[in-house]
């Protein structure tokens, strides 16, 4: 009796897995999530999941690091359609938090302490910190150079406004869902650029 045939890798039912299990993941959790469930929802036997993947985390992972693309992806086309270091800063922010907004697994892995004991998780969080701060202070520096913004110490400015952006996110994404993200960033910037005493 011939043995049951080995089943062909195909590119395109992994890339179904993802894109099903970060629906999932998005609804119910990393922790809640089952592999049932994203097998269910891939319409695929479980079997068939596990040659794609070997366990729950390495989807997760899969999933994190496509959602990653997406937001650098985004982040570098609302810098590249910016002129001024003003424009670069507004646009940059603006994007960040609906992507995280939206991005919600990717969000979930940077934010999250009880996911740091995957290791792909806590180089994530390290990339994407020393990468932004670093983001930021290039525009204020080019801010500077070009007479746009007076500071006196670029980095403790960025590390001041990234951790503004993150005691945002709280409230604009937990919170209050029916919020507008973009307006309430609008104002944040305005203060940033204007500040609060009249002129």
């Amino acid at each position: 009796m011939k043995g049951k045939k080995k089943e062909e890798y195909r590119e395109d039912i992994r890339d179904l897995v993802i894109a099903n299990a970060g629906k999932i993941f998005s609804r119910f959790g990393f922790k809640k999530t089952t592999m049932d469930e994203i097998a269910q929802a891939a319409r695929k036997g479980k079997s068939s999941i596990y040659y794609y993947f070997t366990s729950k985390e390495e989807i997760f992972e899969a999933v994190v690091e496509r959602e990653a693309s997406q937001l650098r992806a985004s982040l570098a086309a609302a810098i590249s359609e910016s002129k001024t270091p003003q424009e670069k800063l507004n646009n940059y922010i603006i994007a960040r938090m609906k992507g995280f907004k939206k991005l919600v697994n990717f969000y979930d892995a940077v934010k999250n302490d009880y996911l740091t004991y995957m290791p792909f998780v806590e180089k994530l969080k390290e990339e994407f910190d020393t990468t932004e701060a670093k983001t930021i202070e290039e525009f204020l520096k080019e801010g500077v150079s070009k007479k746009a913004f007076k500071i006196e110490d670029t980095k403790l400015v960025a590390i001041s406004l990234i951790t503004v952006l993150k005691g945002l996110e709280m409230p604009l994404f937990i919170n209050n869902e029916d919020v507008n993200i973009e307006q309430s960033l609008q104002d944040l910037m305005n203060i940033i650029f204007f500040g609060i005493i009249k002129r």
